[in-house]
This record gives structure tokens, sequence and C-alpha cells, in this order.
């Protein structure tokens, strides 16, 4: 009987998040192979995606918790050293930087010969620290929360651990050179690969019919955003740009999400008096069937790694603005031949391109067309050449 080979994916937690959607989307594809056994190990089997994981995925629940802390070091590496030794995968994929470095340890702890992949999927982290403290210098930066040694010392374990891994995969070019930059690696060390974004379970949430009044036909225009109540996405720049558009055109703008800034939002929002136009309903798990009833999508990000938005957007044939922003907007919209890039934090120009891409539309074929360049196909090639299991 050939040996089925064991690969487990290594996350915080399952909450929703585009990170989360595509672990999910690579274990829904490699769940289809026969000669192939997948673990989802989680420090705490926790989030919204829970009840979306494939059945014969195991979720291994380390009842832990990973964070910037130095207790992380003292729990959570001993707990994934635990798993490794028990039960011997052939690979490992981590994703996120302190998961990252805390897999590394571990496979040395328990002297594990696991194939190490590290997978980030947005700025190398000391970057990530100073522009979410640039953006907003009176909070704490959700990364760099409160002080602590590991927090410091993360950027210098990151030196030193991800040469070690068997591969670093980041998920735009922009992200790769950077990194490599950041962890002082040889150009070319960190490969690429897009994230898996489009799949036949994608297109056919798309043709539901979205469950927001708003959507349904003889509506004004609607805008939407998708993505975490958070400072990266710059939904103030966003509400601003909307109310400037108003001022012109009949339309309305639909933000999914949730996150920490959500009565900051709601008090912009009534400020500006747009409470009529503008909605924020919670997250769902259906955001696709927005997409394809909505005139247009917007990404007003300060930064990111590869927003899977804009991808899912085109998939569904919805136009395109975004900020052009680091990494991934100007990579997957080839700089503007698929959608409209403005600067970011720029209200004006973010709502000159929102109005034009209601009165001159693109094709949505060849929206679809280019966003099947990031389909699940080919990003499950690329990891299996990694993993060596192709």
């Amino acid at each position: 009987m050939t040996h089925k080979k064991r690969i487990a994916f290594l996350l915080k937690t399952l909450e929703v998040g585009g990170i989360e959607r595509v672990v999910l989307n690579l274990l829904g594809a490699l769940a289809k192979r026969q000669d192939i056994q997948l673990d989802l190990v989680v420090a705490q089997a926790k989030g919204g995606f829970l009840e979306q994981v494939p059945s014969n995925v195991r979720v291994i629940d380390l009842n832990t918790c990973i964070e910037n802390r130095t207790r992380s070091l003292v729990k959570a590496v001993p707990a994934i050293a635990g798993y490794l030794r028990r039960e011997k995968p052939d690979v490992l994929l981590a994703h996120l930087p302190i998961v990252n470095v805390l897999a590394s340890i571990a496979k040395t702890l328990a002297r594990s010969p696991v194939r190490l992949i590290l997978v980030e999927h947005t700025l190398p982290f000391n970057r990530l620290v100073q522009v979410e403290t640039a953006a907003n210098p009176n909070a704490k930066s959700p990364t760099h929360n409160t002080p602590d040694l590991l927090t410091t010392l993360l950027p210098l374990m990151m030196r030193g651990w991800y040469p070690r891994a068997h591969a670093v995969v980041t998920v735009s070019h922009g992200m790769a050179q950077e990194l490599e930059t950041a962890l002082s690696m040889k150009s070319g060390s960190v490969q690429v690969i897009y994230n898996p974004v489009v799949d036949d379970s994608l297109l056919q949430k798309s043709r539901s019919a979205p469950d927001h009044p708003w959507l349904q036909p003889e509506q004004p225009p609607v805008f939407i955003a998708v993505g975490r109540l958070t400072v990266q996405k710059d939904y103030p720049t966003l509400i601003h740009a909307f109310a400037k558009l108003r001022q012109q055109e009949s339309a309305r703008l639909i933000i999914l999400g949730e996150g920490e800034s959500r009565s900051e939002l709601e008090s912009l929002i009534h400020q500006l008096d747009l409470t009529a136009d503008v909605s924020l309903p919670s997250v769902t798990h259906n955001p696709y069937a927005y997409m394809s009833h909505a005139s247009v999508l917007v990404l007003s990000s300060k930064w990111e790694g590869l927003p899977t938005v804009l991808i899912e957007a085109m998939a569904c044939g919805c136009q395109v603005v975004s900020t052009n922003c680091p990494h991934g907007p100007s990579e997957i919209l080839d700089q503007g031949k698929y959608g409209w890039l403005v600067p970011v934090e720029d209200p004006s120009s973010l709502a000159s391109a929102m109005k034009a891409a209601l009165h001159n539309s693109m094709d949505p074929e060849k929206l679809t067309r280019r966003a099947n360049d990031f389909g699940l196909a080919q990003a499950i090639a690329n990891y299996l050449a990694i993993m060596s299991l192709e």
C-alpha cells in the first residue's frame, strides 16, 4: 500500500478573514486527492470558518494561544513540537510572521524532518508595525499592541529562522522583493505563488441572490467594499470619497466587515449625513452574491499583500477601483488595464475613479478572464511542486 503524504496547515484560528479563506481554498482542492492526508492545526479551534473545513480534513486543536507575546514561546512552541513528534507530518505550511517563527523553533525542538514552508501574506513585520503606527499614531497597533520582548525581537528572529525553512513563499512579487530586503535574503530566494482565489464554488455562490435590499432590481447603483474594519483598509477615505460622489450621483455604499473601527466609521457616516446611503452589515459567508450584483467594488487600503477581494470581484464580473497601495493591486489590475488605480489616502481621486467606473465600465468578460489567472488549479500545482509532491 502506497504511503499517503501527510500535509499540515498551521493557523492561529479560523476567524473569517482573507488568509483563512485562502487556506480553506487550498484544503478544499487538496482534499480531493487520494494520495494525501490533511491536518489543519490551529492554536484555537474557533471562528466562523470552522464549519467550512472539508469533512476529510482533521482539525487539530492545540488549545493554546498564538500572539506577539513571549508566553507564546512558552506555550505554543511545545504544543506545535508535540504535534510534530506525535503525528510526523511530511509537510507543514505555516502562515503569518509569529506563526512562522514559532513553527520554525518547534521543528528544531522536536528534531522533526518535516518539510517546512513559511507563507507570508502581508508586509514584513517591522514594516507592518511602521505603517500601522504611522496610519494611527494615537492608537495601539493590532500587530504591536503592547510592548513585549518577543515583538521587539521578532524581526531579528525572522532573519534567523526564515532562511532555515525549506521554502519561503509570498503572494506578490512586490512583497517578495520587500521581504528579501527586510530579511537580508538573496534575491530570488522568496518564491511567489498567487493566492488561490477563483474556483467553481466562488462562481456558484456568485449566482445566489443577495439578501441586502439595496441590491434588488430598480435600485440606485451600489458601491461595495469587503474587508475587516481596521486602519489598514482606510474606510474613512472611502466614506469621504463617497460623500463627494454623492453630491453628484445617486448611489449607495455597502461595507461588509467587522472590526475595531466600527464605532469610528458609524460616527463618521453620521457626521457626513450619509446614514441613508451607507450600510455596514456584518460579515457574510457569501460576499460573492453582493459582488455580482454591485456596480463597483472599491478597495481603499493603505497596504495589502495580494488583496483577494479585487480578484473575487473581477471573477464576479464586477468593476473594480483600488488604491495603488503596496502590494498587489497594480499586479492584479496590470497597472490599471483591468480597473482604476488611485493614490492612497486621496478622497478626491478615489471619488473621480468611482464615478468613472460607474459611467465607463469595462467588459465583464475581460475581467473574469483576468481573474482566472488567479485560479485554484495553478496555485495548487505550484504548492505541490514546492512540497515536492509533483
